[in-house]
């Protein structure tokens, strides 16, 4: 339960800009907004006013009480929007009062208001409010969230999906499958007579199978989940001279590394977040593999060994213009397990070393692309090429649903998991009450994506990490 008291925050952006709200949710909501709010004649029409309508006017300081003289409180010259209930965001009465976008007229506004009887909202409560009054289910109210941190087309896309209801749906699908076969458990051993279970363990394996496939698959797209909400780390890597600063500032737009002819310029990592045509990549530049006596480089080369056991991703620079040698030999050999894109680089030279050279030494599956700093040959390949690898397709289609939600993916999981208890329960030919219990718990781990069976405190934790305003 929570607070039927009214809330108030600031929803906007605490940045100057053309336009700020104010937002205003709860039973007082309107009588705090007729409050502040006048026409440009003096009058008060809040009360009266029809749901979601909007109206100008002036936002007036709370200490005017009067009639007269009300021009002389003035804050800012507003539109204001009145919501009722159920019809609204929160399912409550709201108001929004929308005034130019300084810091100090908002604040100005949001004290009025408090000061006229609202109390400042705490993180995430409007959302929280709307998932409470059934405007929401919790899968929803962190897609919410999502699509306000998206970073890139691909994670918009995603969270837009879920915040239709898509995530939703085929979870209450499941859950209804899951609940007409406790059902019918429970009803033939009460009525033994009239409801017959010869046969039922052979319908139930296959019914299992398709719920067990629906969500492995759902389990599966989490990987590509997790790469489109934070990024695939990526890590360059090659030899000193290889082009690996060149291709940093390539990908970056501008000179974001140091470029020489002097190898072992790079002696530390450089790390850069980039989109690539809808790809966020967080890039780290290292240090040239090479062996060395300089104390700061050798540590360099330890740290960028490092950065490439744990990346997603190793872009490994070549520079074809020269042989392979016993540095390229060490490099290649920590790559085995890894995906790897080989950029054959400075194409535009005369090369020595070429792909067949490469093919014979770099790990199975590898991939190698020829690119050029100077003319950026080889860019869009390599977009293409990392898409294929990571995402399989999945982002050619607007329809994908796709996991980007940790906690979702567990709870999948652990459906997954009961279910299977149920399989090895009719494979050991258990009594079909067994099945039950573990149906029960596929359908409550189930219920937790979308808050049917969640928890106070979780749900305090997931709503403490939205913003204030929303």
């Amino acid at each position: 339960m929570y607070r039927k008291d009214t809330i108030a925050a600031i929803a906007t952006g605490m940045t100057e800009s053309g336009i700020g709200i104010i937002r205003i949710s709860g039973g007082e909501a309107v009588e705090i907004g007729s409050r502040l709010f006048r026409t440009s004649t003096g009058k008060d029409i809040l009360k009266s006013a029809v749901s979601h309508t909007f109206h100008y006017g002036y936002a007036v300081d709370s200490s005017y009480s009067g009639y007269e003289n009300w021009k002389d409180y003035i804050i800012d010259e507003v539109m204001i929007v009145v919501m009722k209930a159920p019809r609204s965001y929160t399912g409550e009465d709201t108001v929004e009062i929308q005034c130019h976008g300084g810091i100090l007229v908002m604040q100005k506004i949001l004290s009025a208001v408090m000061d006229s009887g609202a109390r400042l909202a705490e993180p995430g409560e409007f959302s929280k409010r709307a998932f409470l009054n059934g405007k929401m289910d919790l899968s929803k109210a962190e897609a919410v969230m999502d699509v306000i941190h998206s970073q890139n087309e691909y994670a918009l896309r995603s969270s837009v999906n879920q915040l239709k209801g898509r995530l939703a749906e085929k979870v209450k699908s499941l859950r209804e499958q899951i609940l007409y076969e406790m059902a019918f458990i429970e009803s033939a051993l009460d009525d033994p007579e009239h409801i017959s279970l010869d046969g039922y363990s052979d319908r139930l394996y296959e019914k299992l199978e398709n719920l067990s496939d629906i969500l492995v698959k759902l389990i599966a797209s989490a990987d590509n989940g997790k790469l489109m909400k934070e990024g695939i780390n990526t890590v360059i890597i090659g030899k000193p001279n290889a082009g690996k600063s060149s291709l940093l500032n390539t990908l970056v737009g501008e000179e974001r590394a140091i470029v020489t002819d002097i190898a072992g310029t790079t002696r530390d990592v450089l790390q850069e977040t980039i989109k690539l045509h809808g790809i966020n990549l967080n890039i780290t530049d290292t240090a040239g593999i090479r062996s060395t006596e300089d104390k700061i480089e050798r540590i360099g080369v330890e740290k960028a060994l490092q950065y490439a056991d744990r990346s997603d991703l190793v872009l490994y620079v070549v520079d074809g213009s020269v042989e392979l040698d016993e540095n390229d030999k060490k490099i290649i050999s920590m790559l085995k397990d890894k995906k790897v894109i080989v950029l054959l680089n400075k194409s535009d030279l005369s090369m020595v070393t070429e792909e067949e050279d490469l093919k014979n030494v770099i790990p199975e599956g590898a991939v190698i692309i020829r690119t050029s700093n100077m003319d950026k040959r080889g860019i869009d390949e390599l977009e293409e090429t990392i898409k294929e690898m990571f995402f399989k397709g999945c982002l050619k289609s607007s329809n994908e649903l796709v996991i980007t939600n940790i906690r979702h993916k567990e709870a999948l999981q652990e459906a997954y998991s009961s279910l299977m208890l149920v399989k090895k329960s009719m494979d050991e030919n258990m009594p079909e009450d067994f099945y039950s219990i573990d149906l029960m718990s596929a359908y409550g781990s189930l219920g937790r994506i979308i808050g049917e069976e969640v928890d106070d405190d979780l749900m305090e934790e997931i709503f403490s990490k939205f913003c204030l305003g929303k």
